[in-house]
């Protein structure tokens, strides 16, 4: 089944992300991508506090085979139906900030992972591209 293509004309999130897919190492995109706000899934085993709790973002890990755990973003509600119909809830989180806090390890980030020009990031390059 196809999907209607979502308006991305007022998402600045996601303007970012069509002009990283052009160059990707726009600077202008990356400040303007460290400066939105994405739509983290709440994991389905978060706790109630897990969920207020406004310090903290329990992160909704995906595995990936052959390759490092994945944490999955987004830039809109529908972009995240696109992927994982089955979540109704997030919590919307500063990039910049949930960079700021990012583990260290293998843990990578995935922007938009089903969208038209999705952005996965290495532990590394979230705390360093996206920390402005």
């Amino acid at each position: 089944m196809e999907t209607p293509a979502h308006d991305r004309s007022n998402n600045p999130a996601a303007l970012a992300l069509d002009a990283l897919a052009q160059d990707t190492e726009n600077t202008v995109a990356l400040d303007t991508l460290a400066h939105c706000d994405v739509l983290v899934p709440v994991p389905e085993d978060a706790t109630d506090e897990d969920v207020t709790d406004p310090t903290t973002v329990a992160l909704p890990v995906l595995e990936q085979p052959g390759g490092a755990p994945v944490v999955p973003v987004f830039t809109s509600e529908p972009e995240m139906a696109d992927l994982l119909p089955e979540i109704d809830r997030y919590r919307l989180v500063p990039l910049a900030a949930l960079a700021a806090q990012w583990p260290s390890g293998e843990l990578s980030l995935s922007i938009d992972a089903a969208g038209d020009h999705p952005l996965t990031l290495t532990s590394e390059g979230v705390r360093t591209l996206l920390v402005r």
